[in-house]
């Protein structure tokens, strides 16, 4: 007998008793999955395809609030290159500098909103939702490489300090501290389970504590007339950026090395999946996030030959979903194996190794 899905979808049965079936929770299928339903050979296997994009940045939701910021943060960072400059103020022009990098952060988000929304297609077969991971990314190393810089000119200036506008920075600072307040409230109302707007998040909060040092620098400047505070106050700014760029390389690192997100550890997956009744083996485990909020995993699963191989594919992908919210998974089930004849196989995933 042909098995029926939710979606209205008929495959032919294999003598196994296990099918070659793609389950759409949506139902919303674009037409190169559906031609790759329509290419593929029955066979001993079953492959379960499931789907739920429902995570990373809501575009109609996110948009406005990301434009808010982006403006506040471009306006004030054109008036702080500026007065840096006037004021001979490295701390200033080094909060610039990273604020160019939120300015970047935020304008690629908004992009990667516009290109994530379109379907995938061709050979691009989750579409292009890693274009975040990607400006991410090249957010980070820019903060790498202009921390460098400021570091390099701190220093020097330490060495041969020059006059600061001590009154001028203090001003600057302060209505810094305005706007940085008003941007990190517009970004806190966004969805910050995307790695893009939660680094943007974290930078303007780094730009928060960098123009609060740069204010103390410059009232000291003022009273003092101490001007290596200046540099002092750049060599803190630099650090917090410093910080900030090994943390986003890193995080967008593990997504494009496809590593298991932070939080699913493939061992205590792979455990709770062995738990369940009626399953004997498992092989080929893989954990990894297509993108920021959107963790998937393909799998290989034996059964008891005398139960329904789809029943437990099912018992898998609720727990799967309960228990460590993942949504998109990749399932194959077949009848037969047990552990201990994996073992003696080499071939469990224990001792393949096979989840990264």
């Amino acid at each position: 007998m042909p098995w029926t899905e939710g979606d209205g979808r008929v495959t032919p049965a294999h003598p196994s008793g296990c099918h070659y079936i793609t389950l759409q929770r949506s139902r919303k299928v674009t037409a190169a999955r559906e031609t790759s339903m329509s290419t593929s050979e029955p066979h001993k296997h079953d492959h379960d395809h499931h789907h739920d994009h429902s995570h990373g940045v809501a575009p109609d939701a996110n948009k406005k609030y990301l434009t808010i910021a982006l403006l506040l943060l471009l306006g004030f960072m054109a008036v702080e290159v500026v007065v840096g400059m006037l004021a001979k103020s490295l701390a200033l022009i080094s909060d610039a500098g990273h604020m160019l990098t939120d300015v970047g952060s935020i304008g690629l988000a908004l992009v990667a909103m516009r290109l994530a929304k379109r379907p995938a297609s061709g050979s691009y077969t989750f579409g292009l939702k890693r274009v975040e991971i990607l400006s991410a990314q090249a957010n980070g190393l820019t903060l790498l490489l202009l921390s460098v810089w400021f570091i390099v000119e701190a220093i020097r200036r330490l060495i041969d300090p020059p006059v600061v506008e001590g009154l001028l920075v203090t001003v600057i600072a302060v209505i810094g501290i305005g706007v940085n307040l008003l941007a990190v409230w517009a970004m806190s109302k966004a969805n910050r389970q995307s790695l893009n707007v939660e680094g943007s998040f974290q930078h303007i909060l780094t730009d928060l504590y960098a123009f609060i040092a740069t204010a103390i620098a410059g009232g000291i400047i003022w009273w003092t007339g101490w001007n290596r505070v200046d540099s002092i106050a750049a060599l803190v700014v630099a650090g917090l950026m410093l910080k900030a760029g090994i943390g986003l390389v890193r995080e967008s690192g593990r997504i494009f090395l496809e590593a298991a997100p932070r939080g699913l550890d493939p061992v205590t997956i792979a455990e709770a999946i062995r738990a369940l009744p009626a399953v004997t083996r498992l092989d080929d485990l893989h954990v990894w996030e297509v993108t920021s909020g959107m963790p998937a995993l393909s799998g290989h699963i034996y059964v008891n030959h005398d139960i329904d191989c789809h029943d437990v594919r099912r018992a898998v992908e609720a727990m799967l979903h309960d228990r460590f919210k993942i949504t998109h998974t990749t399932l194959q089930t077949d009848h037969g194996a047990t552990d201990e004849s994996a073992s003696a196989a080499g071939c469990s995933f224990a001792s393949t190794g096979g989840a990264h």
